[in-house]
């Protein structure tokens, strides 16, 4: 039997997820990796951005250990570290990611799990302990991760877990497309059956 060490399965998980937000833009154009995909403005590269902030953050300024690299972006924009700028390269934000992944895994070595730290934005005081913010970066980094894995697949149709694991059934396109399209009719039928209103689009 295998003895688990939490510090390391928690760090495990974490890097896991971080891969899989930079796998999503392999392979496409920076128009792609920019372009927004939701009314709010979801992109790739944004996310990438705001991962990085968010490391620097909560393994750093939490812990009372700053990163060498500030990251500055123009004041006054609205969620101004959720897009990059055309003077801002792939090569930079992804950068500034692996060293946050850096600071962040120094961070999480030299520290116990049950080190306080304090994240002043969240209120009542902020106190917190390395276990924590663990838990909390891997959620929100798998949470953006599934964002990633919705606007890859608006862009181009690819889909996939992980580079090394898609973790989808092999099916071809058309059998994609009809499975769609069987999803489609069935939820006609449920709005139908419930009187709703069903979009023209739908009909």
């Amino acid at each position: 039997m295998t003895i688990s060490a939490p510090k390391a399965d928690l760090l495990d998980y974490l890097r896991g997820a971080r891969g899989a937000v930079l796998w999503k833009l392999d392979g496409l154009t920076e128009y792609d990796v920019r372009r927004p995909l939701t009314p709010t403005g979801t992109n790739l590269l944004g996310l990438v951005k705001h991962l990085a902030r968010s490391e620097f953050g909560y393994f750093g300024e939490t812990f009372g250990r700053p990163g060498d690299t500030v990251a500055r972006w123009p004041e006054g924009e609205q969620a101004w570290e959720t897009w990059a700028l055309p003077t801002e390269s792939r090569e930079s934000i992804i950068g500034l990611y692996r060293q946050a992944w850096a600071h962040s895994d120094a961070t999480i070595e030299a520290l116990p799990l049950d080190a306080v730290g304090r994240v002043p934005w969240w209120g009542d005081g902020g106190e917190v302990t390395l276990h924590q913010i663990l838990v909390h970066m891997t959620a929100e980094t798998q949470r953006h991760a599934g964002h990633a894995d919705i606007v890859r697949e608006l862009i181009d149709g690819a889909v996939g877990l992980l580079s090394t694991s898609t973790n989808m059934p092999p099916s071809d396109a058309a059998t994609w497309a009809a499975h769609r399209d069987m999803v489609e009719r069935n939820a006609r039928e449920a709005a139908r059956d419930a009187s709703d209103t069903v979009p023209s689009t739908c009909q």
